[in-house]
């Protein structure tokens, strides 16, 4: 990969992008203080599965989709992508994150240099509204990275902010955090395999104790996340 691909893809992974990623624990919180998640050992178990029941099988899908899409210029085909963003969002919650994130994204894109130039971000910006994967898919088709480095950046952005989010629901230390995001790591390349498997037919949003939990979140008595 060219070092300015590789810049661009560390770039957009980065928790300091400001998209608000940080603000959201996509209902660890809630599994937290439902008992479901109670150290490092579960905590790590829980985020695993995840990867692999939600991730992997529905944002990642949609990322590659939309990266292809993006490079071709298929503009039934992201307005479809994003759509199915929108309508298998489980909770409101969850689809407020999308949703928020999706035009942070677009801002921030906007915002770069020789975006005046790209009008894919009429486009994005035309969806209403724009959703997080689909934004992020954008960004990464400006770079020249392949499809693989792509989703497994994505995948590790994604590791990044729920760690931390652990770290600070759970609460768990910086060390514990590191040894989560370890077997997270080890475990990203074969989510980005699966998710690079799938056509229309296979991707799917089903993942009834997170959405249960996510809706819960909504009502929690205490909370340091906004889902």
């Amino acid at each position: 990969m060219a070092p300015q691909a590789l810049l661009d893809l560390l770039w957009l992974a980065s928790p300091a992008l400001p998209v608000g990623g940080f603000s959201y624990s996509e209902a660890l919180e809630a599994a937290v203080d439902s008992g479901r998640v109670t150290d490092e050992g579960s905590a790590g178990a829980w985020l695993r599965d995840q990867l692999a029941l939600s991730l992997a099988r529905a944002d990642l899908a949609v990322v590659a989709a939309a990266h292809a899409a993006w490079r071709d210029g298929d503009e039934g085909r992201i307005r479809a992508l994003n759509d199915w963003v929108l309508l298998t969002r489980e909770s409101s919650e969850l689809r407020q994150q999308a949703e928020q994130m999706g035009r942070s994204m677009l801002e921030w894109l906007r915002n770069q240099p020789g975006a005046g130039d790209d009008a894919r971000l009429a486009l994005l910006g035309s969806l209403k509204p724009p959703t997080w994967p689909v934004a992020w898919a954008l960004g990464a088709a400006r770079g020249g990275a392949a499809p693989e480095a792509v989703l497994t950046a994505h995948a590790f952005g994604w590791a990044e902010n729920l760690v931390q989010a652990a770290l600070k629901a759970v609460p768990l230390g910086q060390s514990a955090g590191q040894r989560i995001l370890a077997g997270l790591s080890a475990d990203i390349p074969a989510a980005v395999a699966h998710a690079l498997s799938l056509d229309d037919g296979a991707r799917q949003a089903f993942t009834p104790m997170l959405a249960i939990l996510s809706a819960r979140h909504e009502t929690q008595y205490s909370r340091l996340f906004r889902s």
